[in-house]
């Protein structure tokens, strides 16, 4: 996911809020998630990539293709 985040936002605030709104409905739509992740209750990776100056938008493209493939396994050729 690219996003961007007006500064007046905490970047760390913006990126856990996504997180913990979006595990919530995936666990109420997906109820065997709580089967799988029946310990601590977590769905996504505590980590994120984040850059504010200095790299450019290709780079950054570039990263999320090459996470998403490490990922899942499969080469994404929308991005």
């Amino acid at each position: 996911m690219v996003m961007v985040i007006p500064p007046k936002y905490r970047i760390s605030d913006v990126i856990g809020k996504l997180k913990s709104q979006s595990s919530s409905r995936l666990r109420k739509k997906f109820t065997w998630l709580e089967k799988v992740y029946w310990d601590d209750n977590i769905v996504w990776s505590p980590g994120y990539f984040v850059s504010s100056i200095g790299i450019d938008e290709q780079t950054i493209l570039n990263y999320v293709r090459h996470q998403g493939e490490q990922d899942s396994g499969q080469i994404h050729e929308d991005l």
